[in-house]
């Protein structure tokens, strides 16, 4: 802002010197010649009267009379020329380039006045730095004035921007000053009434997570306890490996309570962390893959195994598996799970999408708002799964109605980040611990 108003004001004052300077130091040198000339023209008609008058009663024409017509600002050389065509001279001569005037007595009397160019050129020279001085000073004062405006005008914006800052980390009610602009403390006005909203909001919204998070901790728990002691219980394996999918998914939903109770604990400070999306595809896949092979569908993922994406891994696989039961519950045919570059090169998409009749036109506006269903479901699992999308800074959108193409928008991992890119490659260790099975 400070750099548009400095231009600003240059580009005004360089019009106005333009505009405005330039004629002014063109009539001043005009000017400045013209009174040098009519200053001579005085000097000639004045000689010529006195050189008559001296005629008439019978004076002696002499050098002397005409030494005070030669005192002036510039040199002046006077020549008379009598009627008897004798000369007479005075001042002292003048080389070079001249400004004449030529005045002629009623006796016949030849009166000739000339100066130096050059000299009348100086004067006239003096007017242009004149102008030119002052163009600086104007310059000089409307630079200052401008910085001083400037100043008084962006310092509030920072100091407004700086509050928003405050206000976006979670510091929800900035202390705010009156700046003297009317217009800018309307708006810091509106940011302290927004903060006030927002921090009604936050604490609401924090205060059901863990609610919400203690209440389901204590089930979860005993839930994944009674799933081990079957596992431990049984011998039939089919029964054993449907106890553990279950157990890795009660393990999830675990983590995702912790993660809402840390949430609104901790409201300043990410979670994501770098996340293989092949091994959270196929986590899904081993869970899902027996429902839909008992509803006679099939269940295809598709992803390069070395994208990595930054998410909560306990939300991000609690977002697919949302999507993928939505599709069982709502869909048809094969559902399909694939990833692909975004609109970026630091974005990927992943897209859900089955062969069903898709989103009725009624209910795609509002299916992700809670409490909205087709009649299968609370209507909490898709904006459940949105809001998890967005705490990652994702997003979650329906991509397309018929058939139905869910979109999650995620961030990539930059190159700069992956160990195994910038690092060189070493020994191979073990990455994932052995599961430790709860007493």
């Amino acid at each position: 802002m400070r750099l548009r108003v400095l231009q600003a004001t240059i580009a005004t004052l360089s019009v106005a010197v333009v505009l405005l300077g330039v004629p002014l130091a063109f009539l001043g040198v005009h000017l400045v010649r013209q009174n040098q000339v009519q200053g001579l023209q005085i000097v000639a008609g004045s000689l010529a009267r006195d050189v008559d008058e001296r005629l008439e009663k019978g004076l002696k024409l002499d050098e002397t009379m005409l030494a005070p017509y030669t005192n002036a600002q510039v040199t002046r050389h006077v020549t008379v020329i009598t009627p008897e065509g004798r000369r007479l001279e005075a001042g002292p001569r003048v080389a070079g380039r001249l400004v004449e005037v030529r005045a002629s007595s009623a006796h016949g009397a030849l009166v000739v006045v000339s100066s130096s160019w050059w000299e009348v050129f100086w004067l006239s020279a003096r007017v242009v730095g004149l102008v030119v001085a002052a163009a600086l000073v104007a310059f000089a004062l409307s630079i200052a004035l401008a910085i001083w405006q400037s100043n008084r005008l962006s310092a509030p914006l920072v100091y407004l921007a700086a509050s928003a800052e405050q206000l976006g980390s979670g510091q929800v009610r900035p202390h705010l000053e009156p700046s003297g602009v009317e217009e800018i403390d309307l708006v810091a006005a509106e940011l302290a009434r927004s903060a006030d909203r927002m921090a009604g909001r936050l604490a609401a919204e924090r205060q059901f997570a863990a609610d919400a998070s203690h209440q389901l901790r204590t089930p979860l728990t005993a839930l994944s306890m009674r799933l081990e002691e079957i596992m431990g219980a049984t011998d039939d394996d089919h029964v054993r490996e449907e106890a553990r999918i279950s157990l890795e998914q009660v393990e999830r939903l675990v983590g995702v309570v912790g993660d809402l109770l840390t949430s609104s604990r901790h409201a300043a400070g990410g979670t994501t962390e770098a996340v293989s999306l092949a091994e959270v595809l196929h986590q899904q896949e081993e869970e899902w893959s027996a429902p839909f092979a008992d509803a006679g569908r099939q269940l295809v993922m598709s992803c390069d195994s070395e994208l990595e994406v930054l998410a909560t891994p306990g939300a991000l696989a609690q977002v697919l598996a949302t999507l993928i039961e939505n599709s069982l519950k709502h869909g048809g045919g094969t559902t399909t799970v694939r990833s692909r570059p975004g609109t970026s090169a630091r974005s990927v998409v992943v897209e859900v999408a089955d062969e069903g009749l898709g989103v009725p036109d009624d209910l795609a506006p509002r299916v992700f708002e809670r409490d909205v269903t087709s009649g299968a479901g609370t209507g909490l699992g898709l904006a459940l799964a949105r809001d998890l999308a967005s705490a990652d800074g994702g997003r979650l959108e329906l991509a397309q109605r018929r058939p139905a193409v869910f979109a999650l928008f995620l961030a990539k991992v930059p190159a700069a980040l992956r160990t195994d890119k910038v690092l060189p490659v070493g020994p191979a260790v073990a990455t994932r611990p052995e599961r430790r099975r709860r007493a």
